[in-house]
């Protein structure tokens, strides 16, 4: 069987710089653990905090939009399995692959459901509550309709894969409930960690180029972190991301304990030294990165709705879960004041790890699917009609307005 895997990525994996880079890792590593043939493909520029993908021996190639230098390309490669990075990357390469490498499987790691997000965000902007008319948007019409034209998409919430099978009515088989895939946490690490003594300060996380983070650090400044001062004058706020622009550094003011780091070359060792990771998210889709880090770093959280969904599942947070401005304060005290409960509370954290995110109940599974597929793709295309048509429908629409730009720009 060939083993030949594509990855076109829409950005080059930086699993420092924010959650889809640890992602993007995990499935590189399941697929490197079975011996795939690895090739990651990008259009975009490589900034200096993306991993160096030929130190793990995967192939690393620039490549462009709207230009047929990628279909020679994929010629020559004639991957057996062809991942896309985000829908956007689906829309701009999957009609090529399907032309040029037709009995390709083709996956779709959906990241998170973007037109749930930019929903949420356009709901949040106009102070309304969120609802079907946020959700069935423009970026809706063009993500669902990527879903359709793969074999498989990836998707790493729980609560997402209700929205795509009860609002949007995607058959079940064209969908993978795949997480974050995780080791798991033994006694021995949790027994290391720093305890609730030897810590100090609350931590927030996050890459800035993603809105919901931005948009979480000022409402912490202006909202909910003068309400935990008021009770701990003497904590501080250490705030973590990359990419942090002018606008972010403006923020940080010593004298209230609010503090911007910027990027965190070991996101283990600063969550460590913290005893509360505070993410009061306002709009959003996904799993949550920082709460993850948090949990397997034992550190108790606090976090909205928004931030917990598809987290926990039925087990008991790591902390607590509020959207309320005040209580959410009052809880971060809590949890920075009470060692019972934040020893509690941590102890939650690594239940979850352990229980709902280890790579060893995801990762046979997964790899057993791809093999159904390689064997059954004729039979499994035939059940996915609306799929068929779409892709007919791209091959004809987007196939030529990617040449009739390719032509421009070679006379401009």
């Amino acid at each position: 069987m060939n083993k030949n895997l594509l990855i076109i990525g829409f950005v080059w994996p930086e699993p420092k710089s924010s959650a889809a880079g640890s992602r993007m890792m995990q499935l590189i590593n399941i697929f490197r653990s079975h011996h795939y043939t690895i090739t990651f493909a990008s259009p975009c520029a490589k900034s200096d905090n993306a991993f160096d993908l030929e130190s793990i021996d995967i192939s690393q190639v620039n490549i462009e939009l709207n230009n047929s230098s990628f279909d020679d390309f994929i010629k020559q490669l004639q991957p057996s399995i062809v991942l896309f990075d985000r829908f956007m990357m689906e829309e701009q390469f999957g009609w090529r692959v399907a032309e040029y490498c037709p009995n390709a499987i083709r996956i779709l790691d959906t990241e998170d459901l973007h037109c749930l997000r930019k929903g949420r965000q356009q709901a949040f902007i106009d102070e309304k509550p969120f609802d079907i008319s946020y959700l069935f948007n423009d970026i809706a019409k063009r993500e669902i309709a990527s879903i359709y034209r793969c074999d498989l998409s990836l998707i790493i919430s729980e609560a997402e894969i209700d929205i795509l099978k009860n609002k949007f009515k995607i058959d079940e088989s064209l969908l993978q409930y795949l997480p974050f895939m995780l080791d798991e946490i033994s006694s021995e690490s949790i027994n290391s960690l720093p305890k609730f003594k030897d810590r100090q300060h609350f931590i927030s996380i996050g890459n800035f180029l993603h809105e919901p983070n931005y948009n979480s650090v000022g409402y912490l400044k202006t909202t909910i972190w003068p309400l935990i001062r008021q009770q701990l004058p003497k904590a501080e706020l250490h705030v973590y991301g990359a990419y942090a622009s002018q606008k972010v550094n403006q923020l940080h003011n010593k004298k209230e304990g609010f503090l911007i780091k910027g990027f965190a070359k070991d996101v283990n060792h600063v969550m460590q030294q913290v005893k509360v990771c505070v993410a009061p998210l306002q709009f959003g889709a996904g799993l949550k990165g920082k709460l993850v880090d948090a949990m397997i770093n034992g550190t108790p959280s606090v976090t909205t709705t928004i931030g917990a969904e598809g987290m926990y599942g039925k087990l008991n947070p790591n902390g607590y879960v509020t959207d309320n401005p005040q209580i959410f304060a009052n809880k971060a005290i809590e949890l920075y004041r009470n060692k019972v409960i934040w020893q509690e509370k941590q102890q939650n954290g690594f239940q979850i790890i352990n229980t709902r995110f280890t790579k060893t109940k995801f990762e046979a599974n997964f790899l057993k699917i791809i093999e159904k597929l390689q064997h059954q793709l004729k039979q499994h295309r035939l059940q996915n009609f609306t799929g068929a048509m779409l892709q007919h429908h791209t091959l004809q629409s987007t196939k030529f307005m990617s040449k009739w730009i390719e032509e421009k720009n070679k006379t401009s």
